[in-house]
């Protein structure tokens, strides 16, 4: 692939009859894509756990605004590891600079700022991640598992999470009830 084709800053929209339950209905930002393979972060999966939860690991305070903020379940892989998606204010120590809007912090100083309402304006925390070898992503894609398209701050950040999926499928101009479980080949 050309990195033009590449899906960094892309979400991944579950195809109606992708039915392994790890991706079911989920819309997955793409972080990083290239020949080595693609990660990203389920973005409409909430976790029952709360930033306090996970903050009593590290021995860091939560504020009575930030201990009930929403955890989700990033993907499969390594679920006891946490990321953060966020908007661009702030630096932390290992970001990985997804878009000009976006970036992917995997240090805990980004969680403390956030537990002390002084992180980033708009974010995202996950546990694990979902993940793809060299070639796997293209070939469920020419599969008919996923649908591509351009991400926004929007969905990612401000759209109620049961409407996520519908959403970045309509940014394509997609109306996913419409679409039949069954893949197509020509």
């Amino acid at each position: 692939m050309a990195d033009a084709e590449y899906l960094n800053n892309h979400f991944l929209i579950a195809m109606p009859g992708l039915a392994d339950p790890n991706f079911f209905h989920t819309v997955t930002y793409i972080c990083e894509h290239d020949a080595d393979g693609a990660m990203g972060i389920v973005i409409n999966r909430p976790l029952d756990l709360h930033l306090a939860d996970i903050l009593t690991h590290m021995d860091i305070q939560a504020t009575p605004a930030t201990a009930g903020l929403p955890i989700f379940q990033g993907g499969p892989v390594q679920p006891e590891r946490g990321f953060v998606l966020h908007t661009p204010q702030g630096s932390w120590e290992a970001t990985l600079q997804v878009s000009t809007d976006i970036g992917l912090t995997a240090s805990q100083d980004v969680l403390a700022a956030i537990a002390a309402g002084q992180g980033p304006q708009r974010f995202l925390i996950a546990l694990g991640y979902a993940g793809w070898g060299a070639g796997q992503l293209e070939r469920e894609l020419s599969d008919n598992a996923w649908l591509s398209g351009p991400a926004t701050a929007e969905v990612l950040f401000d759209m109620p999470v049961e409407k996520r999926w519908a959403a970045a499928a309509a940014l394509l101009g997609v109306d996913l009830n419409l679409m039949s479980g069954d893949a197509g080949h020509a």
